[in-house]
């Protein structure tokens, strides 16, 4: 069986903790992985990109290139095959990009990481995350971020 792992990613530590925890799930199935980033649209970050620079999406597309290039080595380092890890970029809803992707390609699993910068709706799961458990027809892998103590 190959068994097909879509990861979502954006520039955060946590979302790299998720790539690396499927890499390594990855060399135990043998399986792949397909990383996704999505580049949110949104009318007020449009009309402040037009009224700044019209360079802004060409240096946003270009950031989110190199961060996917950084987490397909991240997870080789995992010892995943090259041939087996694809990237890719969209723009769009995140919610419904990751969720097409899945459908598409097919998608076994999907991997994300719990932080939400936001924090919308819950101290615990970000919304995308929430709306991707909510719809997904595949299961969802919530990778949390690192452990703190609390002090009592």
């Amino acid at each position: 069986m190959n068994y097909r792992m879509l990861v979502t990613v954006d520039d955060s530590t946590e979302s790299l903790r998720a790539a690396v925890a499927a890499a390594r799930l990855c060399v135990d199935l043998r399986g792949e992985i397909r990383v996704l980033t999505v580049m949110e649209n949104n009318l007020v970050g449009e009309k402040l990109e037009r009224a700044t620079s019209l360079q802004s999406f060409e240096r946003r597309h270009e950031a989110a290139t190199h961060l996917l290039e950084f987490v397909r080595r991240q997870i080789c380092a995992e010892g995943v095959e090259p041939s087996r890890v694809g990237v890719k970029q969209a723009n769009g809803e995140p919610f419904n990009l990751i969720l097409d992707e899945a459908r598409s390609w097919p998608a076994d699993l999907i991997v994300m990481a719990v932080s939400d910068e936001r924090r919308v709706r819950s101290n615990y799961v970000g919304s995308v995350t929430e709306q991707v458990i909510e719809f997904s027809e595949c299961p969802v892998l919530v990778v949390p971020g690192p452990f703190q103590r609390r002090e009592t």
